[in-house]
């Protein structure tokens, strides 16, 4: 048999779903209310207060059955457009159209048809940034050139404008990839900040590539939900000159990860080459799933969702921030994105100061969380790896509060037991 498969390479899971496969090996299933996923990438999927009801059934047509359009229906790419247009495009005169926009099935495909189809070159990434981008940029090494960008605690786990130009400069980027808000940390590059990523885009033409997934997950200084969500999309002067890409979708601002919609949206020329690349990879995303997704993206039920996320979020934010001070987990740059909280673990009891170890014992006590290695992204295996991520751990706050609670009470419980 080993002579049989010698042809393959062995594939990890990616970080979050390895976590699940180590729990799943005791039993945990997806909804078993007896086991806390603190680790989970997903926002709770049932109703929440304030938001809209959620969509059930979805309605089949004969023309279903057959293949869509590759980069998506015309009208779930117009609608995505709109939806932009709304939020961030109101006083300008360019505004995005349906050739701006390809649909993807999910937000990781969207990600991958743009890593394809950008040119030989070398792209910068950060860490800590999103486990998946590690063999997103991998698969590509043989034409592109990953460029680590650090980021620490001491920065506040961000990239600033200065030193993204110079950064730029330095290593002769032509492209940059990132998540804003940034999964793990929950840290967000907005306002002026923002606006100057975009314009160092626009100088240098370096491409942005601005993975916007939990765009409307945002959190003012004191905790409570902002007022509305953060896009780069705002900031564009030229859609079509404008080197910036966004991906975004419905899996985690509205709540649908298991529908696997997502977007690109950029210089229409950009788009037509994802959408080219897109009939290679995968061929394009369900109709039927596109037809329901416009529901979701009308604006008053769109506003209602997102003013709902962050109220609920907000207090679930607070909660997972206060048990984890409590049990002595070091949170020296509280999340202002996402449902994250990025925390060092250095100053729990041995042997729990070490990611791994708790990671591990957690998982007897039925809880899941994820160490912070996984996003120590690492293309290829080019630099060694940063041992300080084994005292870091994500946890996250997308489960109900209730279970949440329970999460925290049985973590808290573990490490007192070994003081």
């Amino acid at each position: 048999m080993a002579h049989a498969l010698r042809a393959f390479r062995d594939v990890p899971y990616m970080g979050v779903i390895h976590v699940v496969a180590e729990a799943a090996k005791l039993g945990f299933t997806n909804g078993d209310p007896d086991w806390c996923n603190l680790g989970q990438g997903q926002p709770e999927v049932g109703p929440i207060e304030g938001a809209p009801p959620r969509i059930e059934l979805m309605r089949l047509m004969a023309a279903d059955q057959a293949y869509g359009p590759v980069g998506g229906t015309p009208e779930l790419r117009q609608a995505v457009a709109d939806h932009y247009n709304r939020l961030y495009r109101e006083d300008s005169e360019s505004r995005y159209t349906a050739a701006n926009v390809a649909i993807a099935a999910g937000g990781r495909l969207a990600l991958s048809r743009l890593i394809a189809v950008l040119g030989n070159g070398r792209v910068g990434y950060q860490t800590p940034d999103y486990t998946a981008y590690e063999d997103m940029l991998a698969y590509h090494t043989h034409r592109l050139v990953p460029i680590h960008v650090a980021t620490g605690s001491e920065n506040g786990f961000r990239v600033s404008p200065t030193r993204l130009r110079r950064s730029i400069t330095e290593y002769r980027l032509d492209a940059h990839l990132m998540s804003n808000p940034c999964n793990p940390t929950g840290q967000v590059i907005e306002g002026s900040e923002l606006q100057d990523y975009v314009q160092i885009a626009r100088d240098t033409g370096c491409a942005l590539l601005l993975d916007e997934f939990y765009s409307h997950f945002i959190y003012r200084e004191d905790g409570a939900g902002a007022d509305g969500p953060v896009s780069a999309a705002r900031f564009v002067r030229d859609i079509e000159q404008d080197p910036v890409i966004i991906v975004d979708g419905l899996t985690k601002c509205f709540r649908y990860p298991g529908w696997r919609v997502g977007w690109s949206l950029g210089p229409a020329e950009i788009i037509e080459r994802v959408v080219r690349a897109a009939s290679a990879i995968d061929g394009g995303p369900p109709t039927a799933v596109q037809r329901a997704a416009l529901a979701v993206l009308s604006p008053e039920r769109a506003d209602q969702e997102s003013r709902a996320l962050r109220l609920v979020f907000a207090r679930k934010r607070a909660v997972m921030l206060e048990g984890l001070l409590c049990m002595g987990v070091k949170v020296a740059h509280a999340s202002r994105g996402t449902f994250y909280i990025w925390g060092d673990i250095s100053a729990l009891p041995p042997p729990y100061d070490d990611a791994e170890c708790l990671f591990r014992a957690a998982l007897k006590e039925r809880v899941i969380i994820v160490p912070g290695r996984f996003f120590d992204i690492n293309p290829d295996g080019r630099r060694p790896r940063d041992p300080t991520f084994h005292h870091w751990v994500r946890f996250s706050f997308g489960p109900p509060q209730q279970n949440v609670q329970l999460g925290l009470r049985r973590l808290a419980q573990l490490v007192a037991a070994s003081s």
